[in-house]
């Protein structure tokens, strides 16, 4: 088996399986918008139903545009995914890994939306009363990092390239 499809085979579904789980004790042990400090003025656990796509946007549409638009938003992200990851050559391990990431995290959200008909988020940074960024979860998590690895690899590339 190549490399690649190794590193694929065990990153995505370990990215599933850590969201599922975080969002599975979430659900089981948080009450929705009850917001339980973790460090003060800084970091909570906050249990948001997500309807909407990333902080919440487009989650005033009604249900019947919204699932339908937000399912096959991931069901093409993940068929792109697929197509830029059998693109890749065999020991190109770390675009694998930074495509894993994202695939893993795409995964996780999308099996939200089938199963809840939205994504569960609950990790909440905020900075006092001055700056509140919008709850997220592993899945969104694991995609950040994937696509800043994926970029820094762009970045690396295109400048070796300059040489």
């Amino acid at each position: 088996m190549k490399k690649k499809y190794l590193i694929l085979i065990v990153v995505a579904p370990g990215v599933l399986l850590i969201d599922q789980l975080s969002k599975y004790f979430i659900s089981t042990y948080f009450l929705p918008h009850q917001p339980v400090a973790i460090l003060k003025n800084f970091f909570q656990i906050n249990y948001i139903k997500n309807a909407g796509a990333a902080f919440g946007l487009l989650s005033n549409l009604s249900s019947p545009v919204r699932t339908p638009l937000f399912l096959g938003i991931s069901i093409l992200a993940i068929l792109m995914i697929l197509f830029f990851f059998s693109k890749l050559e065999a020991q190109q391990s770390f675009l694998s890994f930074s495509l894993s990431l994202v695939m893993g995290g795409a995964l996780g959200n999308f099996v939200d939306r089938i199963r809840l008909g939205y994504v569960i988020d609950f990790l909440d940074l905020h900075w006092y009363d001055y700056y509140h960024w919008p709850a997220f979860n592993i899945a969104d998590l694991a995609i950040t990092i994937g696509v800043i690895l994926l970029l820094l690899e762009v970045i690396s590339s295109s400048k070796e390239g300059h040489k």
